[in-house]
C-alpha cells in the first residue's frame, strides 16, 4: 500500500465537489479529488460513456445547458487537480482517507477534507419488489443516462418527491413506454405547499411542465395512491394499489421504479468521527455542520451537498463553494465575506424550498406501519419485517442496532444503505415511539464490498 503527502482533499465529483474543487483552485490550492464514478457529475448530470452518441438535450432536458458547463468546469478542474476518478474511499481512519481503484489501494493522509457523498434512494418495500425488473427511481435514471436504455417496454413509476415525475417524463421523451406515474402523496399536499414551493419559482415552473407534459400524452397519472404489491412470477408482471377513494386497481408493466425521496450517504462522514442529529423533516440522521459547511465537532472536516441534507443540485453547488471558502478561511486565507454571505442566504432560500417538498410530497411512514411480516425487509440477508419486529421480543431491542444484532438487517453488502431507513421505520411503528428514538445503523468499513484479492 502506497502512501501519499499530507494534502486537501474532496471527496465526491457531483456539483458540490465540482464547486468545492474549482473554488480551491481558483484560491491557489490545488486538492486530492476523489470519485467513484469514471467521470465527472455526479448522478443529476451523470455522464455517459465517451462513446456515448445521444445529445445533451436529449439526456438533461432543461438542464442541458447547465449540466454542460458544469461538465467543462469539471474537466477543467481535473486538469489541475491531483484527481482520481473510478476509485472508492472505503474508509476514514487515523486521519487518511483509504481508497481503492486504478492505482491499486493507497491511504491519502488529509489536513482538511470536504465530503461532498450525494445522495441514494429511500424506498420503503412491498411484496415483489425484489422482482427481477424492479428498480429505484436513481436506478432507472442511470439506465437511461450512462447505458441509454429504458429498464422496459412499458414501464410503471410510483412512489412521491419530484424524482417520481422528472424519471417518468425523461422516459417518456426519449420514447420508452409509460404506463404510469402513481404519487402516495395526496393532491391537497401539494396546494397546501404553494407558498414554499414558489420561493423558487423557476424550480415549481419545472415541475408543472413535467406534470403537464406527462398528461398532454396520454399518460396516466394518480395522487393519493397506497401501494399494495408488485405483481409477477420470474419478472414483474404489474402493480396493485388503491386509489385515493380506496377502489382496488391494477396497471400491467414489464417493469417498475419507485422510490420516496432520497437518503444522504453520511457513511463515511460517520467514519470520520462527525457527531450526528436526528432531522425531522428530512426523517434521518444527518452529520451536524454550521452553516459554513464546517463539520461540528470534528475539525478538518467539512460537509457539502446531499450528503449532508437533500437540497437539491443548485443548492449543492452552492455548499460546495461554501465549504471550500469555509476550509480556506480556517487556513487563514482570505475569502470575500460578500460572496459568503450571498452563498448562505441562497441555501437559507433553498431550505425552504425543501420545506416545501416535504409538505408537497409527504414521506409515507404508514407503510412501514402495515408492512406484512412476509415482506422481504433486507433483501442482501433476506430478513423479513416479521423477523425485525420479533426483535422486540427476542431481545428487547428497542434501538436499531441492537435489532441489526438480532434480525441481521443491514448486515448484507450493501450495509443498510437500501433497507436502513425502512427497518427504522418499521422498528419505530412495532414500538409505537417516534422514528428519531431507535437510532441509526453504525457505519462500519468498508462502507462498500472490496475485491477479496486487496485483503
Amino acid at each position: 500500500m502506497s502512501i501519499a503527502p499530507a494534502r486537501i482533499a474532496v471527496v465526491g465529483a457531483g456539483p458540490a465537489g465540482i464547486r468545492a474543487v474549482e473554488t480551491l483552485l481558483a484560491h491557489g490550492v490545488r486538492p486530492v479529488w476523489i470519485d467513484e464514478a469514471p467521470r465527472t457529475g455526479g448522478q443529476i448530470y451523470r455522464r455517459p460513456p465517451e462513446n456515448f452518441r445521444r445529445d445533451a438535450h436529449a439526456l438533461y432536458g432543461f438542464e442541458s445547458g447547465k449540466a454542460q458547463r458544469l461538465h467543462r468546469s469539471a474537466d477543467a478542474a481535473a486538469s489541475r487537480a491531483d484527481y482520481h476518478p473510478s476509485t472508492l474511499v472505503w474508509d476514514i481512519a487515523e486521519g487518511a482517507l483509504h481508497t481503492v481503484g486504478p492505482a491499486g489501494s493507497r491511504a491519502i493522509p488529509f489536513e482538511a477534507a470536504i465530503l461532498a457523498t450525494g445522495a441514494t434512494d429511500r424506498i420503503i418495500p412491498l411484496p415483489g419488489w425484489t422482482l427481477p425488473g424492479v428498480y429505484t427511481l436513481g436506478g432507472a435514471q442511470t439506465a437511461l443516462k450512462a447505458q441509454g436504455v429504458a429498464i422496459g417496454r412499458r414501464c410503471l413509476f410510483f412512489g412521491t418527491g419530484p424524482l417520481l415525475y422528472l424519471t417518468a417524463y425523461q422516459y417518456a421523451k426519449a420514447g420508452a413506454g409509460v404506463a404510469a406515474v402513481l404519487d402516495t402523496g395526496p393532491a391537497s399536499a401539494k396546494r397546501r405547499a404553494l407558498p414554499e414551493l414558489l420561493t423558487n419559482g423557476s424550480m415549481f415552473a419545472k415541475g408543472l411542465y413535467y406534470l403537464a407534459w406527462l398528461r398532454s400524452r396520454g399518460i396516466r397519472i394518480e395522487s393519493g395512491i397506497d401501494p399494495l404489491a408488485i405483481r409477477g412470477g420470474a419478472q414483474v408482471a404489474g402493480f396493485s394499489f388503491r386509489d385515493s377513494r380506496g377502489r382496488g386497481a391494477e396497471i400491467d408493466a414489464d417493469a417498475i421504479a419507485f422510490g420516496y425521496h432520497l437518503r444522504s450517504e453520511t457513511q463515511l462522514a460517520d467514519l470520520a468521527g462527525c457527531r450526528f442529529a436526528f432531522e425531522a423533516v428530512e426523517r434521518q440522521w444527518l452529520p451536524e455542520r454550521d452553516e459554513a459547511g464546517r463539520a461540528i465537532g470534528t475539525p478538518g472536516i467539512y460537509l457539502a451537498g446531499d450528503g449532508a441534507g437533500i437540497t437539491g443540485a443548485d443548492a449543492a453547488e452552492a455548499t460546495g463553494e461554501r465549504a471550500a471558502l469555509a476550509l480556506l478561511a480556517d487556513r487563514g486565507m482570505s475569502v470575500s465575506a460578500t460572496r459568503c454571505a450571498d452563498l448562505e442566504r441562497k441555501l437559507a432560500q433553498a431550505r425552504r424550498f425543501r420545506n416545501g417538498l416535504a409538505t408537497a410530497f409527504p414521506f409515507p411512514a404508514y407503510l412501514a406501519r402495515k408492512m406484512n411480516d412476509e415482506t422481504i425487509l433486507c433483501r442482501c440477508e433476506a430478513v423479513t419485517a416479521g423477523t425485525l419486529r420479533a426483535s422486540i421480543g427476542g431481545i428487547a431491542a428497542s434501538e436499531l442496532n441492537r435489532a441489526k444484532a438480532f434480525a441481521r438487517v443491514g448486515m448484507g453488502r450493501c450495509q443498510g444503505r437500501v433497507c436502513g431507513n425502512a427497518a427504522a421505520e418499521v422498528l419505530a411503528s412495532a414500538l409505537n415511539c417516534d422514528i428519531g428514538s431507535v437510532g441509526r445503523l453504525r457505519s462500519q468499513p468498508p462502507v462498500k464490498p472490496l475485491p477479496v484479492g486487496l485483503l
